[in-house]
């Protein structure tokens, strides 16, 4: 698709052809006449008046027939005739050039019938020559062309900037000589670049463009805006194009002298150029022994293909190669996944159009992925791709699967496929069809066929063995250790499917196959009750060949292979249905389910559901025909209409109701949840997509009704539903699809709505129990895979499904008492998370009280019995958000009433711990704020308080450590409670309350007013402190000198008690130096205490009590000196002086302190005689 060569081209009329180009041995001897349309081709007429058959013909032989073929099949051929051969060569559908020329191009509405039979005569090569009326539809067209893209946006896109420089006359000198078109395209001057022209040449074959030629050198996978153009020009405007025969038939014409002249002046306009070349040739054509004298004829560049050269679009292999590398190597960044997906969706829209660079564009995408050094990598190092690399493998992997189902594939193109495919798949470094583990699905071949559905004894055996791929696959070992299957897999299974049987080809070429009655072909089912065929097959495998169609460009062909797949899984959901209502007593009694599927359809790597929602929605689709998307432009939602099925009996059915109704079966299906992070969540991937494409389906009536028919068919359709009574315990759940199913289904069908919704609620993989459905199928020899819980890597994406299609059910229900007590057991029975509880209460709680309105109380009560079971839950266990919790029941309890709240003070004990129920609780419910809140009156006021006194107490009792200050503060204006507080706290004083505990009371009662009692809990507290000798930054000392301050407020005699504990407590000298001077400052007993009479004076240290404090801070320093002295360092020599300094000062308080200091300094120097510089320091400071 590239423009050719790197290095500026020569004028194309003096271009020398490549290699390929086949030489003109003669011209074809010429007809009488000019012809028609002789130099300008056909002249457009307002009346158009119909085809000669001249033109009926050349228009099929251009488009079919190599021109070499042409000249050898007739001896003679009238150059009128060669002239409309070479008009029609040049391709004439605007598509084709918007297809190599942007990533991604649709004719909005081609999918419809109508378009597809208005186009299907053409193909890929157009109709007849516009008319006037065609060319402004044309144009039209095009112009909605120029205004999306998919490379760029705006003037950037070659597409669009092709028609801009044709509308606006850029493009001159047009000439076609032969199969070979040239001309001039103008690119107009910018702020910062000038004008310039560029030569374009372009070669085109059989109604294709076999190679380009630009002189802006544009190096791209995609033709550049002037070879867009000039080739718009031609489709255009055909009229206004000279035309001319092949060169070679012109020179035929001339005589020597002619000739000679006309490289004679050839020569001398060119010759800068040309003149080697020329001379060269001169020299080889004269020498007999030549190379060039052994070949009869010459090379005519402008005479078209040979028989033996591929008929296909002109495509830059180099620059695909390179631009994929280029994509891979930024490692999903800068958008190169989504440029790697528009490659993709390129190769679906070749194979759509059957042009065969598809499968040539696809190999040389594979080649590169495969090349991709990252894949060694991951695998060393034993790490998988990342997500969106995984989707593009998938997608690479697909891709196959539709290219080897070609219909019209041919056995040496499949063959040279399949060793391509085994190649790439047989490297180590091919990625798995399931990411890290090794696959349990079966093959898309080894399915056991699904053709035993039979009459007999053991139908129910068979059907449902037909009906989904793993109870097809064969008991046997070989097909339970298979190799290990690669992305590749698949296609190269399915290379060995073809499409000659008579059934199948009975089924896509007729909308009128039918049969009055059951046919069988050996025992295989062919017919359904009512005449319809049917196609039974394993299910992702034929709707692989659905896809395969589709993405060839059979529209209608795929259709029918839908419909009959369809056809046949209806029959099999009821044959299912039927089998469990004669088991469905049994099943029930034992909790077991009969269906084990491995393979789902939703996640699958065929994707099959997402194929026949596709396939059956793109005919019903309404658009503008007179448009085309090239890819970027907005989103828009499509717009469906009903087209009724071709064929069918049923009037009121048509492709979207069919669309609907499989969606809702797939979706609906039991099925195991697969091994491996990548393939679950692929699971809830592919089940979202296929969600949000219905979403799309506006509902009306006949969507309506066959919603609810499904839902119901899902209800009472046992194993085979996920929605059937019992489910396999690793079942997938299916919160997702019923999410939607609620919604679509509530304004039809309120009670089915709440019916389908409730039965989805559940989880049974989190089930404490065994589960149901533990135990296999009965009739099958696969054992079942063990509890691989928990294996389930997506869990918590799953846990949060549903919790939104619990919260979708509460805000519907709200106002509807019985619906939300409904919902509300179901949420309580099968959500197993206090988070997603929490969340579902704080969703209830916000629905019930909107801002603009009165607040609802029947969902208020729920979101208060949610916010109940999660206290309960949580009330054990260790979570973070237990504080917020906690205060947002109360907030809810609060908007409820009144009784709400006396009701959690009163069974505290279960929701919550005793320091919750007395910090948060109960200080919320007695705070001025919720007072106001509830507007309570007097006896209401006191029958709150005295619940919250009472599960004061109770906490105080159950824990007096962090509950006693609480239960005091609580019980403050009640005297009773309070005494009966505080001798809880003196109780617990003895055992089980620290010193800090004792000392925050302690400061409490002192600030209520209670100093007596302040100082005997202050005295408890010295009781369990200990403070060493070098602890002279412990958090208690505040506390101790607290507490001696208050024993010298109170008097002599408290003051008396306490320093006998301090004295027993507290070794570190600063802290006793610092009480001893404190006590001596000032007289004790200054608090005023009624009954008391203070003296006034000061106390004195050689009397008790303080005699004995200020012994005990005398040793304290000694003590501590010689511990310092052990091991001091000379960096805290000066430390220690000062520290000798503040012991003299304690020293000097007692009598003969002066003699005790110097004899104890003495002592110092004698013991630490060997540290000379600390002693000489000691000496000078202390003699």
């Amino acid at each position: 698709m590239a423009e050719g060569r790197r290095d500026p081209p020569l004028h194309p009329l003096l271009s020398l052809p490549p290699a390929s180009k086949r030489p003109c041995l003669r011209p074809a001897p010429r007809g009488p006449g000019p012809g028609p349309g002789h130099g300008s081709g056909l002249s457009a007429s307002r009346h158009r008046s119909p085809e000669s058959l001249l033109d009926c013909a050349a228009k099929a032989v251009a488009e079919k027939w190599a021109f070499e073929r042409v000249e050898e099949r007739f001896e003679r051929i009238p150059e009128p005739v060669q002239r409309r051969i070479v008009y029609w060569s040049f391709p004439r559908n605007e598509k084709e050039i918007c297809m190599y020329s942007s990533f991604q191009c649709r004719v909005a509405g081609e999918e419809s019938p109508a378009a597809a039979t208005a186009t299907s005569g053409s193909g890929g090569a157009g109709s007849g020559a516009p008319t006037a009326a065609g060319t402004a539809a044309t144009t039209a067209a095009a112009a909605a062309v120029g205004t999306s893209g998919a490379v760029g946006t705006g003037d950037a896109l070659p597409f669009r900037r092709g028609i801009k420089l044709l509308e606006t006359g850029c493009v001159e000198n047009v000439l076609q000589v032969g199969f070979h078109l040239s001309g001039t395209v103008t690119e107009p001057a910018s702020p910062s670049e000038p004008e310039v022209t560029h030569k374009v040449a372009i070669s085109f074959d059989r109604c294709k463009i076999t190679s380009v030629t630009c002189g802006c050198g544009n190096r791209d996978i995609f033709y550049c805006a002037h070879v867009v153009a000039l080739s718009l020009y031609r489709i255009r405007k055909p009229e206004q194009v000279k035309l001319r025969l092949p060169i070679s038939e012109t020179l035929f014409q001339m005589n020597r002298d002619q000739l000679q002249k006309l490289v004679q002046y050839l020569i001398t306009a060119h010759h800068t150029e040309v003149l080697p070349t020329a001379q060269k040739l001169a020299d080889e054509i004269l020498s007999s022994n030549s190379e060039i004298n052994q070949v009869h004829g010459a090379p005519d560049p402008t005479a078209g293909a040979s028989i033996d050269d591929d008929n296909c679009w002109h495509l830059d292999e180099d620059q695909v190669r390179e631009q994929v590398k280029q994509f891979l190597s930024q490692g999903g960044y800068y958008g190169s996944g989504k440029q790697l997906n528009s490659m993709f969706a390129k190769v679906r829209e070749m194979l759509r159009m059957r042009d065969s660079n598809g499968a040539r564009m696809l190999t040389l995408i594979t080649e590169q992925f495969m090349a991709d050094p990252r894949l060694s990598l991951w695998r060393q190092q034993g790490t998988g791709m990342t997500d969106k690399c995984r989707q593009l493998w998938d997608e690479l992997g697909a891709l196959w699967v539709c290219v080897v189902l070609n219909p019209h594939c041919k056995g040496e193109a499949k063959s040279g496929w399949v060793k391509q495919l085994k190649k790439w798949s047989d490297m180590d470094v091919c990625p798995l069809e399931d990411g890290n583990y090794g696959s349990e699905l079966p093959n898309i071949t080894n399915a056991l066929p699904q053709s035993h559905l039979a009459q007999g004894p053991h139908a129910h055996t068979r059907t449902a063995c037909m009906f989904e791929g793993t109870e097809r696959v064969p008991c046997s070992t070989d097909s339970l250790s298979r190799p290990r299957r690669t992305v590749f897999s698949r296609a190269v299974e399915a290379c060995s499917l073809h499409w000659q049987g008579s059934h199948l080809q009975r089924i896509i070429s007729s909308d009128y196959y039918m049969s009055a009655s059951y046919h069988r072909d050996q025992d295989r089912l062919l017919f359904n009750p009512q005449g319809l065929p049917l196609w039974l097959d394993h299910v992702p495998t034929a709707c692989a060949r659905v896809d395969a169609l589709r993405s060839h460009g059979y529209s209608r062909e795929a259709l029918r292979l839908a419909v009959a797949i369809i056809n046949t899984l209806r029959l099999l959901q009821q044959r299912e249905m039927d089998i469990y209502k004669h088991q469905k007593k049994e099943l029930l009694q034992r909790g077991l389910t009969t269906t084990t599927n491995l393979e789902g359809w939703v996640g699958h790597p065929l994707d099959p559901i997402g194929c026949l929602f596709a396939t059956l929605t793109e005919t019903c689709r309404v658009d503008d025909d007179s448009t085309m998307d090239t890819g970027d432009g907005e989103a828009r939602s499509p717009v469906y209409q009903h087209v009724p099925v071709w064929g069918s009996p049923d009037g009121g059915e048509s492709y979207l109701t069919l669309a609907l109704e499989v969606t809702l079966m797939g979706m609906g299906q039991q099925r195991i949840m697969p091994e491996g992070l990548y393939a679950q969540d692929k699971v809830c991937r592919n089940e979202e997509q296929i969600v949000a494409k219905l979403q799309e389906l506006e509902l009306d009536e006949l969507l309506v009704q066959t919603l609810r028919k499904q839902a119901l068919q899902l209800l009472e359709a046992g194993p085979f539903s996920g929605l059937g009574e019992v489910i396999h315990r690793e079942s997938v759940p299916m919160h997702t699809f019923t999410k939607y199913l609620f919604s679509a289904l509530l304004p039809h069908d309120t009670d089915l709505a709440y019916k389908v919704a409730l039965r989805a609620m559940r989880l049974p993989v989190l089930e404490s129990s065994v589960g149901s459905g533990d135990v296999g199928h009965p009739h099958h020899g696969i054992s079942i895979v063990p509890s691989r819980y928990p294996r389930w890597f997506t869990l918590g994406h799953l846990e949060s499904q549903q919790c939104e299609l619990a919260s979708t059910m509460l805000t519907a229900a709200k106002g509807d008492m019985l619906r939300l007590r409904t919902v509300l057991e179901a949420i309580q029975k099968n959500i197993h998370s206090s988070s997603l509880i929490y969340k579902l209460a704080q969703d209830a709680f916000k629905i019930a009280t909107p801002a603009d309105s009165p607040a609802d109380i029947t969902l208020l009560n729920v979101a208060l019995e949610l916010g109940l079971q999660v206290m309960r839950m949580t009330l054990s266990t260790l979570n973070w958000r237990r504080r917020e919790m906690v205060r947002w029941l109360v907030t809810c309890a609060t908007e409820v009433g009144l009784r709400a709240l006396v009701s959690i003070l009163q069974g505290w004990y279960t929701l919550f711990t005793p320091t919750e129920a007395t910090s948060i609780v109960a200080a919320t419910v007695m705070s001025h704020n919720t007072i106001l809140r509830l507007s309570l009156d007097y006896p209401q006021r006191e029958e709150l308080a005295s619940c919250a006194r009472t599960l004061a107490l109770q906490c105080a009792m159950k824990d007096p450590q962090n509950c006693a200050l609480s239960a005091l503060t609580l019980c403050e204006k009640d005297h009773i409670a309070f005494e009966t507080a505080y001798q809880i706290v003196i109780d617990a004083a003895s055992t089980g309350m620290t010193y800090s505990q004792l000392f925050t009371i302690a400061r409490y009662m002192e600030h209520r007013g209670y100093p007596l009692r302040s100082f005997k809990l202050a005295s408890l507290a010295m009781t369990h402190l200990n403070l060493a000798y070098n602890q002279d930054t412990h958090p208690a000392i505040n506390d101790v000198l607290w507490a001696c301050a208050l024993s010298h407020s109170l008097g002599k005699n408290e003051l008396a008690a306490i320093i006998p504990l301090v004295v027993k407590s507290v070794h570190c000298a600063t802290v006793l130096s610092d009480i001893l001077r404190r006590c001596t400052m000032t007289a004790p007993g200054l608090a005023g205490i009624p009954g008391r009479r203070n003296s006034g004076k000061l106390m004195s240290t050689d009397k008790a009590p303080l005699r004995q404090l200020l012994d005990a801070t005398i040793s304290a320093y000694i003590n501590t000196t010689h511990s310092r002295l052990t091991h001091i360092s000379p960096r805290h020599y000066g430390e220690f002086i000062e520290f000798l300094s503040k012991a003299r000062e304690t020293f000097l308080l007692a009598q003969d302190g002066h003699i005790q200091f110097a004899q104890f300094i003495d002592n110092l120097k004698q013991i630490y005689k060997g540290k000379k510089k600390l002693m000489m320091l000691v000496r000078e400071r202390f003699g």
